[in-house]
């Protein structure tokens, strides 16, 4: 049986929460996981992610999920911002131990998995991400007739998937950039993120969803230059994230214990 609390603060000026989901071995030798949630950085919630809560505890985690500020209210770096916060809370309140550090992992999921790489880069946790975004001037850069749009098909009346992704895609960009400038792109790309500590990462996305996939591939290059150890894992279709993540969960799982117990 996994015991669930819930809404614990983590951060009081913003009023920012976290649930967390204990397995029933619960001992000093605890694997924490930290798992962020997507939603383009406008939308989604730890509330949404429950029964993966309960899943990964059960496969021996002790999992939080935290929720962080959202646009267009909070725009770039708010939830970057955090996300970091998050993690230094996490590490001096009493839910870990001294020495847990090592024994921290992560799974993101869409723009989740792009904090957790800004996570990871800081940290050096363990982490896969799935459909993590990471390449954000070069497309808009180059996609400047692109009409943002949250709802393509119906406001735009878009009928290919591919333009209704791109227009999608521009829009929750856009809206967490809070404007239309390649300063604030670049920023937000994962590149441009500290990644000194970075350390095992398995990224996870499908051969023609919403994440680009040149961006991805671009991404992975710069690691690969850069001497970081990283998998790649280009899955067939469409799917995005959450909608494979029950196909990929074991896999990840796998991932993430191998490099505990190294």
């Amino acid at each position: 049986m996994v015991v669930i609390k819930k809404d614990i603060i983590y951060d009081e000026t913003n009023n920012l929460k976290t649930d967390i989901y204990f397995p029933n071995n619960t001992n000093s030798q605890t694997k924490i996981l930290i798992f962020w949630h997507g939603g383009g950085w406008f939308a989604g919630s730890k509330n949404d992610v429950k029964d993966l809560g309960i899943k990964l505890a059960n496969a021996g985690f002790m999992t939080l999920i935290p929720d962080y500020r959202l646009a267009p209210d909070f725009t770039f770096p708010a939830a970057h911002q955090d996300s970091k916060k998050f993690v230094k809370w996490l590490l001096e309140s009493n839910y870990t131990d001294e020495d847990d550090q090592q024994n921290i992992v992560q799974i993101g999921a869409s723009v989740g998995g792009t904090l957790a790489i800004y996570v990871a880069g800081l940290y050096g946790f363990p982490t896969v991400t799935w459909s993590a975004s990471v390449d954000f001037s070069n497309w808009m850069k180059n996609h400047p007739n692109v009409i943002p749009s949250r709802y393509g098909a119906n406001e735009l009346k878009l009928t290919n998937l591919h333009d209704i992704f791109e227009s999608f895609y521009k829009f929750f960009v856009l809206t967490y950039a809070g404007k239309d400038n390649q300063t604030i792109y670049k920023q937000m790309d994962a590149e441009n993120y500290d990644l000194s500590n970075l350390g095992r990462l398995k990224m996870i996305n499908s051969a023609h969803e919403l994440v680009p996939l040149n961006g991805i591939l671009k991404f992975v290059d710069f690691l690969a230059n850069h001497d970081h150890e990283i998998e790649l894992l280009i899955i067939k279709g469409k799917r995005h994230a959450m909608d494979y993540a029950k196909d990929y969960l074991d896999e990840s799982l796998d991932f993430l214990f191998q490099t505990i117990k190294e």
